[in-house]
């Protein structure tokens, strides 16, 4: 039967007040997590993050444990990163210093992800017995709003510093950032990768010892490591929702100018500014779509990317390519110099033009979607050589490399030939 073993990483800067009685607790709570998940060794290794008090001492103390000692500070997901590199558990997991989790909680995680074959185990720290501030308890829950709208898969703790992770499971999930906003990239990667993620609720404490997080500066990087681990894997996503927001408007500014033209078969002058904004968040979306047709080919060139069967890539994507793109610019086209065509012959034929703002407005945008389209083709265009010129350097690589093998086998073998025919002329 084939071994199962867990190490736990405990990053940890400037925790003298909390560091021995998490360890503490990390020890005396081995044999009950053993026993519970049916893990055959418990490792932990302590990281001091480049700590200036006794942080490390402390650990040091403590027999039985892994201490690493970082002289700088490299920051919370590089200690962690360190910890699972130097560590031998088929299950690598971390939970945070300062005395906010129970380490009996790593029971409860492991034995979730063998018995449901999860990639990702974590604890969520928004439960109803959570002492977590109301200011981080409202962050999180809008974190995990956001990622979960981008991804359409849902998460309720982005940033969980108590954690399970399969090991092979790493691969999908590198690489990651060194700094806090670690977990909540993690969380991203491993939603968009596809990676099977289940949340436990878990009882979470006041933290011990001064907070290291600030709540401007790391939510502006959860917000970037979030955006940067969407448009590693599903970029569509970002642009999507750009463009859906742009749509939404649209129908809204435009909603009682349409009405009013049914009743009454005319416009209002003062209507104009809707039109222009409409006209411009028009060209937003299309752009916006558009990015998101070449992003999604761009992504696709990835090996990283497992695609899935879904709306976007079995539906709208068809639209971007071949003879759906060429019907939808020459109807584009049709449709604009239609509204203009009226407006060029008046100013051929009198050199004036008293063609209606709202022709010339409408006009305008479908003829400069069509200018849009035209770049896409040439961009999508420039894809398709790049990914073609990718996959020949590949195959050729991969010939080489082939014949490499080959002929060092050749060698050999006619070495071993050499060898042994005189023996055999000696037998003879």
């Amino acid at each position: 039967m084939e071994s199962k073993w867990l190490t736990i990483v405990i990053p940890a800067l400037n925790e003298e007040d909390a560091i021995g009685g998490t360890i503490r607790r990390c020890l005396d709570a081995r044999e009950e997590i053993s026993h519970q998940a049916e893990l055959d060794g418990i490792e932990i290794i302590v990281v001091s993050d480049g700590s200036t008090d006794q942080t490390a001492e402390i650990a040091q103390s403590f027999e039985d444990i892994t201490v690493i000692v970082f002289e700088k500070n490299r920051g919370y997901g590089a200690a962690i990163k360190e910890g699972w590199r130097r560590g031998r558990g088929d299950y690598v997991g971390f939970l945070d210093a300062d005395g906010t989790c129970d380490p009996r909680f790593f029971a409860a995680l492991c034995e979730t992800a063998i018995v449901e074959n999860a990639d990702v185990t974590l604890g969520s720290r928004l439960g109803a017995d959570s002492q977590m501030p109301v200011i981080r308890r409202a962050g999180n829950r809008g974190f995990a709003f956001l990622l979960g709208l981008l991804c359409g898969r849902k998460v309720t703790d982005t940033a969980s510093g108590m954690r399970g992770v399969r090991r092979n499971a790493l691969k999908h999930l590198y690489p990651l950032p060194d700094g806090l906003h670690f977990t909540p990239a993690m969380s991203a990667r491993a939603l968009m990768n596809h990676l099977r993620i289940i949340e436990i609720p878990m009882k979470y404490e006041e933290r011990i010892g001064e907070s290291k997080l600030s709540a401007l500066r790391d939510g502006i990087q959860f917000l970037k490591a979030i955006g940067e681990g969407v448009l590693c894997y599903r970029p569509e996503k970002i642009f999507l929702s750009g463009f859906i927001i742009c749509m939404l408007m649209i129908l809204i500014l435009a909603a009682y100018p349409t009405e009013f033209y049914f009743q009454n078969h005319r416009l209002e002058e003062w209507m104009i500014y809707r039109f222009v904004v409409c006209q411009f968040l028009g060209s937003i979306g299309m752009a916006l779509l558009l990015a998101s047709a070449l992003s999604t080919r761009m992504a696709c060139m990835s090996s990283r990317r497992e695609d899935s069967v879904g709306f976007w890539s079995s539906n709208i994507s068809s639209l971007f390519t071949g003879k759906p793109l060429v019907v939808i610019a020459g109807f584009l086209t049709f449709l604009g110099l239609g509204f203009l065509w009226p407006g060029i012959v008046e100013f051929i034929s009198t050199g004036k033009i008293t063609l209606h703002w709202s022709r010339v407005i409408a006009g305008a945008f479908t003829l400069f979607s069509v200018l849009q389209i035209s770049i896409f083709v040439v961009l999508m265009k420039v894809v398709e050589i790049w990914s073609y010129e990718q996959t020949s350097l590949e195959k050729k690589s991969y010939e080489l490399k082939r014949v490499e093998r080959i002929n060092i086998g050749e060698l050999s073998l006619e070495n071993d030939l050499h060898v042994i025919e005189p023996d055999s002329r000696v037998m003879k």
